[in-house]
């Protein structure tokens, strides 16, 4: 480790609180020492035999000043007593005995942090060995669901939006900006969420933070269903965003501390499979409920709740489930230790043991593990007046000090010694997350782009034809008008959809209760004509000449296209991709203990590049879908190989932390990758395919320089 790195900056603090502790001591003597330690604030001495705080000599002198209070050890002069102004020349006295004590005081804290790094790599190899004796079972499967379904609601907050947005455009008439805005403010989310939550997580704990997340979640997803406006809508989805954000790098960190070395590589990967199901379960509700626009009610013409709304809901069940199941499990006892909580963490571990034990038939088989090394604390003193101070001060000051221990903590991870691994692992989530995402969005927008030219390449023309006295009282779809005319025609009850009227004539027609998405009037000439009814809105009227033409009311509301076909198509696609990538879960999980995580991680982004190439062939619907799956099932493995190699690089107060700045650079690649890439449908596909191949092979051989960890014991 770079010992430079970390003595300046602890040594710092450490001097800084040694003094104003001990100016705050010399000022008010008798007052009670406070330390603030997960967010109380508590009387500073020894909780247990397993902890020694080096404090533990102060009774015996407390006890010494009660029997001889108001006298010294000569007996000569009282407290209180007027001893007269002290010359000059006895306070620099005074001052220089006190020099020698302050440099010990910094040789102290140096042993201390030395001492803290020994206990740290005694504890880790300490607890390997308890997590072994507690064995894998009910427990751990127990667990495994619990998380596993917080990881699921993350999988679904990724595919709601999509979802959801062709029938929300309807509802809310939503532009094409809008639009966009919508599909990224939930990555905007998630990445905010991923700092917050994870950082926060290694200061408060696994289980209470993760708690907090999916509440935030849950509630905000929840109400986005009810809200009709655009705005409140949008600023739902993001804080929903937020808390699920902190889902990913609080769930890999809290299981893999449950696992032992033999079990973590594996188990991990099982765990990456939630997933995937979030994908299937999105997809499966969105086809099932939304086609059905039905379900739901309306109240009065102003508030409408339309089936895409019960889907809204239904996606927020997962995170619902796992905030409720997560009340029953425990903290995770190598946090607590972490924290210097030993009796907790014994408890926790000897739970675990025994629950595992009675599901294997041998409940008589005991805990053996009587003490576990506790590393020394190094939390800072805080000192407040209880007794003036009021509950806004007390909060402020535990704020400040959260905020202040998890930005240290990320300042750690970036600039301290794991600085260069956490730039090799930021490159390699940035890439993968910039090929994934965008080909992601970019293949539905590309089937959809096939639909669309194979739909136009039917067109049909008619040109100068002239119609009178006629009633249109069916559908017209994909045609082009030029140059006609239409007189006395009667548009009664009738559907226009995509139909273009071009340089044509319309006299005495009359338009009633007529919808027309997709429809356009183009340098037409148009007199004496009456629309009733109509959404014929002046916007479909392009370069046109009105000639005593009446409007008279016209529809009301938001009327988009709106084409079921297109939105089968994304859910077949979302299902099929989140299928695919079962085969991949499976071999990543069965192999990630054999050959490594390094090797996984350089193998599965090297083929996923292979099969972006392919993609140069994919000019139908069915090719573009099977490259699609083929390249989800390719990649998998690359990202459950980072999430384990990410848990196990960085030690627990700092793996959190680590997780959710990465988790964070992720949601912003994917952000690019979706804006990217999606500019270029319809225009070419030579540079999507070659910044995602690209990307994935300079991703690729950079992870090659991370250590490997298959090995190693949780830090």
């Amino acid at each position: 480790m770079d010992d430079g790195y970390r003595n300046s900056a602890n040594l710092y603090h450490g001097a800084r609180d040694i003094a104003r502790e001990a100016n705050w001591q010399a000022r008010n003597q008798g007052m009670d020492d406070y330390r603030y330690q997960d967010g109380n604030y508590e009387r500073y001495m020894p909780n247990d035999s397993y902890y020694r705080g080096g404090n533990e000599s102060n009774q015996d002198e407390d006890a010494q000043s009660d029997a001889t209070e108001g006298h010294d050890e000569d007996d000569e002069i009282y407290e209180g007593e007027y001893q007269g102004i002290p010359h000059p020349d006895d306070i620099k006295a005074k001052q220089k005995k006190k020099s020698p004590s302050r440099s010990d005081d910094y040789r102290d804290q140096k042993d201390l942090m030395a001492e803290r790094l020994e206990d740290e790599e005694q504890l880790a190899h300490q607890y390997e060995n308890i997590i072994e004796e507690c064995g894998h079972g009910r427990f751990q499967w127990t667990l495994f669901f619990v998380l596993g379904l917080a990881l699921m609601a993350d999988g679904v907050e990724v595919f709601v939006v999509g979802f959801v947005l062709p029938s929300a455009e309807k509802d809310m008439c939503l532009s094409s900006s809008n639009k966009g805005m919508l599909g990224l403010i939930v990555y905007l989310g998630m990445m905010a969420g991923a700092f917050i939550w994870g950082g926060l997580a290694d200061k408060l704990g696994r289980k209470k933070v993760l708690g907090m997340s999916l509440a935030i979640n849950a509630s905000f997803a929840s109400l986005s269903s009810f809200v009709q406006g655009y705005g409140f809508f949008l600023f739902c989805r993001l804080i929903s965003g937020i808390g699920i954000g902190g889902s990913l790098p609080i769930v890999f960190a809290y299981f893999s501390e449950f696992l032992s070395r033999e079990k973590r590589g594996e188990h991990l990967s099982w765990l990456c499979m939630f997933w995937m199901i979030g994908g299937i379960y999105a997809s499966a509700m969105a086809w099932t409920i939304i086609p059905h626009y039905g379900w739901g009610f309306s109240m009065g013409t102003n508030y409408h709740f339309h089936s895409w709304r019960v889907f809204v809901i239904v996606c927020a069940l997962p995170c619902m489930a796992s905030m409720v199941a997560l009340k029953f499990m425990p903290e995770s006892p190598r946090f607590l230790l972490e924290m210097g909580k030993h009796d907790e963490a014994w408890m926790i571990l000897k739970h675990v043991h025994d629950t595992n034990m009675r599901a294997k038939g041998a409940p008589e088989k005991v805990f053996t593990v009587s003490h576990i090394k506790t590393p020394k604390q190094m939390d800072e003193f805080i000192e407040i007046q209880s007794s003036t101070g009021t509950w806004y001060q007390r909060w402020l000051v535990r704020f400040t000090t959260t905020f202040k221990q998890v930005w240290d903590n990320a300042l750690y991870c970036v600039m301290g010694p794991y600085r260069m691994n956490t730039l090799i692992l930021a490159v390699v989530w940035f890439t993968i997350a910039l090929s994934y995402y965008g080909l992601i969005v970019w293949f539905p927008d590309m089937i959809r782009h096939i639909q669309d030219e194979a739909y136009r390449a039917k067109e049909k023309i008619f040109t100068h034809e002239h119609l009178e006295h006629v009633t249109f009282n069916f559908t017209l779809e994909n045609q082009v008008h030029e140059h006609g005319k239409f007189f006395n025609d009667k548009f009664y009850k009738m559907k226009f959809k995509n139909v273009i009227f071009e340089s044509s004539f319309f006299d005495e027609c009359y338009f009633e209760d007529v919808v027309s998405p997709g429809t356009f009037f183009k340098n037409c000439t148009i007199e004496s004509t009456v629309f009733y009814n109509t959404d014929l809105y002046h916007h479909k009227f392009i370069g046109c000449q009105f000639i005593n033409t009446t409007f008279m009311e016209q529809k009301e509301g938001c009327h988009l296209d709106f084409e079921e076909d297109n939105d089968f198509l994304i859910y077949l696609v979302s299902f099929l991709g989140s299928l695919s990538v079962l085969p991949g879960n499976i071999v990543s999980a069965l192999l990630m203990d054999k050959i490594g995580r390094i090797k996984m991680i350089g193998g599965s982004m090297l083929i996923s590049a292979v099969c972006c190439f392919f993609l140069f062939f994919g000019n139908s619907e069915s090719a573009m879908i099977g490259w699609q799956c083929l390249f989800c099932g390719a990649s998998i493995a690359a990202w459950n190989a980072l999430d384990v190699i990410t848990v196990e690089l960085y030690p627990t107060n700092k793996r959190a932390t680590a997780f959710g700045i990465l988790n964070g650079i992720c949601k912003f690649g994917a952000i690019l990758g979706n804006s990217i890439f999606a500019s270029f449908v319809g225009i070419t596909k030579v540079v999507p395919i070659l910044l995602a191949s690209s990307s994935l092979v300079g991703g690729g051989l950079i992870a090659l320089r991370l250590p490997e960890t298959r090995e190693q014991v949780l830090m």
